[in-house]
């Protein structure tokens, strides 16, 4: 018989009184329950991967692609849903209202976005996901400011959930100089903003890379992590983003 310990018997009341005092509600629908009930994880818009681009992730873009010139550093990039509606909720409770449960889910959908693209081909014919030829995973880091006014650091601890699900090493490696926000800028702007703004903190010298991302708008944030990445000797850097902006 399995007899827990006193701080496992406080945790455990803890959570009992919370979810009786604040009781989770789906992120979707708002009925209680669940983070994210049953039918909304049912109608959940996502991409369908053999028509995104093999380049930046827009959906469409497979053939002739309106947000990207193929131009991108990023090998292949591939998104999970719109930013919008069950997205755009998932993303905005986790990010500024401090649900950190959110975690293994957005988890969980970059994996399941990752393995239907595993079937498709990127722009040189190999697929978009095989985690058998990456050496680990990274992610686009908060800044100094938005750590300070989270508290947490809210892709790495995505990140460390998809490491482990994924069987990939977590390459810790990015850090983020001070920046505006970039929802305050426009297109033309963005990459302005954030050129310089990636520093690589360790050695990454011919690692294959999967860089994980909450939202894509420009890909400029995306692209600025690729660059530097790329100077530093990496191999090659994909990405992955929970939502796509297009």
């Amino acid at each position: 018989m399995c007899v827990l310990g006193y701080q496992d018997f406080c945790a455990e009341a803890a959570e009992g009184i919370q979810e009786l005092l604040w009781p989770t509600r789906c992120v979707g629908c708002d009925m209680p329950g669940e983070l994210l009930c049953g039918d909304c994880r049912s109608r959940m818009p996502w991409i369908e991967q053999r028509w995104a681009c093999p380049v930046c992730g827009a959906p469409f873009g497979w053939l002739t692609c309106t947000e990207c010139k193929r131009d991108w550093e990023l090998a292949t990039t591939v998104c999970c849903l719109p930013f919008s509606g069950v997205a755009a909720r998932m993303i905005t409770c986790y990010k500024d209202e401090g649900e950190r449960r959110m975690a293994p889910v957005i988890a969980a959908a970059m994996l399941t976005s990752l393995e239907e693209a595993s079937a498709w081909p990127r722009a040189d014919g190999r697929p978009r996901f095989d985690a058998a030829a990456l050496d680990g995973v990274c992610f686009v880091p908060a800044t100094a400011e938005a750590y300070a006014r989270r508290g947490f650091d809210h892709m790495e601890r995505v990140a460390a959930h998809f490491s482990a699900a994924a069987g990939l090493p977590l390459v810790d490696v990015l850090a983020r100089r001070s920046a505006r926000d970039q929802r305050e800028l426009g297109r033309s702007e963005r990459a302005l903003n954030l050129a310089g703004s990636v520093d690589v903190v360790d050695d990454v010298r011919g690692l294959n890379l999967l860089l994980l991302d909450d939202v894509i708008t420009t890909g400029a944030t995306a692209r600025e992590a690729a660059r530097a990445l790329l100077r530093r000797g990496a191999g090659e850097v994909s990405a992955c983003a929970l939502a796509r902006v297009w």
